[in-house]
């Protein structure tokens, strides 16, 4: 057979028999890459390792080390698990099984609800399974195949019918389990070597209430036990981090049936955002904003306008309003713009940065509400710049040098920039979408950052840089973003303008612009990372006073008076409980320092100082404590003493 030649990675070139595969590739380099090895990228297409290669290509090889042998990996597994569920349940029909972020799952169509005993007996037949080490075998079916092969899964059939005439439909053959998809996967599924079952919820097909009631069974592989070992003591860390129970623990927020996906602020909760809220408007003002406020409801035009409707009305809730149809903003950018064109604006105004605590709300499916990590309500720290096109640059350096104060301040010291460029649906011409791509990229380049191409992936109205900060547990959270628009303004959208120096006028370039991102899910982020023990900064209850009998509780009450004074959060604890039961549960509930006085205290002027991390720091005079807690705020010194 003629030969093809390979060219990998590094630019080396390998000639090989037309028909070969990328298994004798890796092969053909080592024995140890071919056993770990799970796809192979040809062409830029990922695809199996057993795929003939027929034309000269690049390839580049796969191994759960990569992001895309990862997804490989773990799709497979989620066939191996559906193998596993139909072997032990023949009555159980598969519907789809996607990988996701914890891992991946699988929804099945069951007549009855799944066990704890049974998800331990189906993760023994997955391990089973791959001990046999059965191979996995691509298909490809004429639609009329394929629905006589699935004729007893009205899923799958249903899947089929939708599938655009002329696509190859291809299955994967597990031996004895055969199931749609559109691949790649694994060669063999010996090597999945550690799986777990983590858990099984409802859900619907196709995420529609309307729809069949199935069960997702969530799991999670590695290709060996010790990566395994360690994921699960990671989650297990994670559930005590979890800032849905700490959030209840510390009396913050709560949900309720009457409003999924709606928080309820408590007092605590409260102090804990106003002081987010405060420190926010506090660096904004130093940084040069001004503080606008947008009306939540807005006519319906508005957002045909400026081109959300497209994008955002399937997440949108509506109303009437005088027989008028109106939306609940799901962004504060429309709204923003009817402030900048609300007067005239002349160029010696410009830059101008106007920025809000915007409430927007969105509709998320049921399934998807997550704490406050998803919600339908959230505050967005959203700001715009208008300003002239020779300022654009200078406004995105300073977008990024107010991130990365704030990140820091927050303790966060660890992310990732992100250019995303323009996607398939867009707004505005070519040409435009060349300057504000070249305008983000010019400023990363100057601020000599590292950053990646997120191709495709940018606003439906310009491109953007979007920060992903990454918490003590390793996670990664895209929070930030800068989003550079010449089309929201333009004469076709707002027709929003400044007078120039030359009397005329002229459209100026619009900067989004997003911090903290949501409020919500920031605190979210915050509890978790500080597992429930807030900086002293920005705890919501800093110190409380503890009397050691109610012969002095009214010392205490003047020592908690003498720290409120002082501007810190502070309570006395006049309960009848014991001491201890004070201090555990001032523990327990993460404040901060425990000032604990007796008759000894009182006589003195002083307090007896019990750290968080119950370490007893010693008796020392009221104001010295004042003093020394002061300082701490005013560092925004971020860990416990």
């Amino acid at each position: 057979m003629p030969n093809i030649t390979i060219t990998l990675p590094d630019g080396s070139q390998k000639p090989f028999e037309a028909g070969s595969t990328a298994h004798d590739v890796a092969l053909s380099i080592s024995e140890g890459l071919a056993r770990v090895a799970v796809a192979a990228v040809i062409n830029g297409k990922t695809v199996d390792l057993t795929r003939p290669i027929t034309t000269d290509a690049t390839l580049r090889l796969l191994t759960f080390k990569d992001p895309e042998g990862v997804e490989v990996y773990r799709h497979s597994s989620a066939h191996l698990l559906a193998q596993a569920v139909v072997e032990l349940f023949p009555d159980v029909k598969p519907t789809i099984g996607p990988v996701v972020e914890e891992g991946f799952y699988y929804d099945f169509y069951s007549p009855r609800p799944f066990t704890p005993e049974d998800l331990e007996k189906i993760e023994a037949r997955m391990a089973e399974i791959t001990k046999a080490g059965r191979p996995v075998t691509r298909l490809e079916l004429t639609r009329d195949e394929a629905r006589a092969r699935f004729a007893d899964n009205k899923f799958k059939v249903e899947m089929i019918d939708e599938m655009p005439e002329g696509e190859v439909i291809t299955a994967y053959d597990q031996q004895g389990f055969v199931d749609l998809c559109r691949g790649p996967h694994v060669p063999d599924l010996g090597r999945i070597k550690a799986v777990k079952i983590l858990k099984v919820s409802g859900s619907y097909w196709r995420a529609d209430a309307t729809r069949e009631p199935l069960q997702r069974i969530y799991g999670i592989s590695f290709p060996d036990k010790k990566l395994l070992k360690d994921h699960l003591a990671w989650l297990e860390e994670a559930k005590k981090r979890d800032h849905r129970k700490l959030g209840a623990e510390m009396d913050l927020f709560s949900f309720h049936e009457e409003g999924p996906g709606f928080p309820f602020w408590h007092p605590k909760g409260m102090v804990l955002r106003t002081e987010l809220e405060n420190y926010w408007r506090k660096v904004h003002a130093k940084a040069g904003y001004k503080f606008i406020q947008t009306p939540i409801i807005l006519n319906e035009e508005l957002w045909h306008r400026s081109g959300h409707w497209d994008k955002y009305r399937d997440n949108m809730y509506f109303t009437t309003i005088d027989e008028s149809a109106y939306a609940v903003k799901p962004m504060n950018c429309p709204g923003g713009l009817l402030v900048y064109k609300a007067q005239k604006r002349s160029y010696r105004e410009l830059p101008l940065r106007l920025a809000e605590l915007g409430l927007v709300h969105r509709h998320e499916q049921a399934g998807a509400l997550h704490g406050l990590f998803r919600v339908r309500v959230f505050t967005q720290d959203d700001a715009h710049i208008y300003c002239m096109p020779e300022q654009l640059h200078q406004e995105i350096l300073g977008v990024m040098d107010l991130l990365i104060q704030m990140y820091s301040d927050f303790g966060f010291t660890d992310y990732r920039l992100e250019l995303s460029t323009r996607p398939a649906k867009r707004i505005g011409a070519d040409e435009i979408w060349d300057v504000a791509e070249g305008a983000l990229e010019n400023a990363l380049k100057a601020k000599g950052v590292p950053y990646t191409i997120n191709a495709g992936d940018g606003a439906f109205y310009g491109p953007k840089i979007d920060f992903h900060v990454k918490d003590c547990m390793n996670r990664s959270w895209q929070c930030g973003t800068i989003q550079v628009d010449f089309s929201m303004p333009s004469p076709e959208r707002f027709n929003a303008t400044y007078e120039g120096p030359d009397g005329k006028p002229h459209t100026p370039v619009m900067v989004h612009r997003a911090l903290l991102g949501s409020l919500e899910r920031f605190i979210g982020m915050l509890i978790e990372q500080y597992a429930g023990k807030m900086p002293l900064w920005l705890a919501p209850e800093q110190v409380r006073v503890l009397p050691v009998t109610d012969r002095v509780d009214e010392y205490a009450k003047a020592v908690a008076a003498t720290l409120v004074d002082a501007g810190l959060r502070a309570e006395a604890d006049l309960r009848s409980e014991t001491l201890q039961k004070k201090i555990r549960d001032a523990q327990v509930e993460r404040v901060n320092y425990q000032l604990v006085v007796g008759e000894r205290e009182e006589q003195e002027g002083t307090v007896t100082v019990r750290s968080r991390s119950n370490r007893q720091v010693g008796t020392l005079p009221i104001a010295e404590v004042v003093a020394h807690l002061l300082d701490r705020v005013a560092r925004k010194v971020n860990e416990d003493e």
